[in-house]
């Protein structure tokens, strides 16, 4: 219940939501919307319990317009399997709801046709949230996948054009199957400005991944993965090798023979404190 409550209480609803709500009710849909924002917001709160249970910074549970997310103030340094089942947290709500509401059915609680809407919508937001675009669940279980064997910014890269790939091709389905259904086309939009904007940002996300990582809590990285680096190399392109679950020695060498090593934390420091940004890595040698 002490971590039920704060979660609750992180709710937000969209302000233009009201007004979907508002056309609803003109409408005569708002059981059918009242329906599809229950399952949302199960689905997003299976997510913060999860994050909330390995004690992550759960900024808001927002519920939008078209659809709904929970916000981490995470930045990728956290064990894999964790954030693995804190993005499956949300669809495996979906598995006990299906049941739940084939009881109330049986009970009266719940019409037949009430029943084939919700075995519907859950259906539906459950395999539209596993597939494999990003920040949707499937794309972000993309980029642990990628995050196995690659660096921080291959592996988002690589994940930024799976979605791409995904999203074109959903968007054909979409033509093929729903060419006048606003609603997908305004999920579509979303997704493409979503795309874009991480595109944009692919930078920055690296930076906050690097700051997160030398300033937070990076006890639950018990993998060792040394990086063998030449002593001309620079700082920048050997943190560009830093990967998500382990802890990185740096080994220096200068014509196939070890120079020197260093601690990650060490060339972290550089870069953020000293902002020796253009320096080589051998040069670091000397100061440490």
């Amino acid at each position: 219940m002490n971590r039920i409550l704060p979660i609750i209480r992180k709710i937000h609803i969209h302000p233009l939501l009201w007004i979907v709500v508002a056309l609803a009710v003109v409408t005569a849909h708002f059981i059918e919307l009242s329906l599809l924002f229950f399952i949302i917001l199960i689905h997003e709160l299976g997510h913060a319990a999860a994050a909330s249970f390995f004690s992550w910074r759960v900024k808001k549970i927002s519920l939008l317009p078209f659809g709904g997310v929970a916000e981490m103030d995470e930045h990728g340094n956290r064990p894999l399997k964790e954030e693995a089942i804190v993005v499956l947290a949300g669809p495996l709500q979906h598995f006990w709801l299906l049941p739940l509401a084939f009881v109330l059915n049986e009970l009266g609680f719940m019409s037949d046709h009430i029943f084939a809407l919700f075995v519907q919508y859950n259906l539906m937001i459950l395999i539209f949230n596993l597939l494999p675009i990003w920040p949707l669940d499937g794309g972000k279980l993309i980029f642990l996948l990628c995050s196995l064997n690659s660096s921080f910014p291959k592996a988002f890269k690589r994940t930024l054009w799976i979605s791409s790939f995904s999203i074109a091709v959903f968007i054909l389905a979409v033509i093929l199957t729903e060419p006048i259904n606003l609603n997908v086309w305004i999920v579509c939009s979303f997704l493409i400005f979503s795309l874009f904007f991480e595109w944009k940002q692919n930078r920055y996300v690296f930076v906050r991944f690097l700051l997160e990582r030398y300033y937070g809590n990076n006890s639950d990285l018990k993998k060792l993965k040394p990086i063998i680096v030449e002593e001309n190399d620079m700082v920048i392109h050997v943190l560009e090798q830093f990967q998500r679950g382990c802890k990185h020695p740096i080994i220096i060498e200068k014509d196939g023979k070890e120079k020197g090593s260093l601690d990650e934390n060490e060339l972290l420091h550089a870069y953020f404190v000293e902002k020796l940004h253009n320096a080589k890595v051998g040069d670091l040698l000397y100061q440490y």
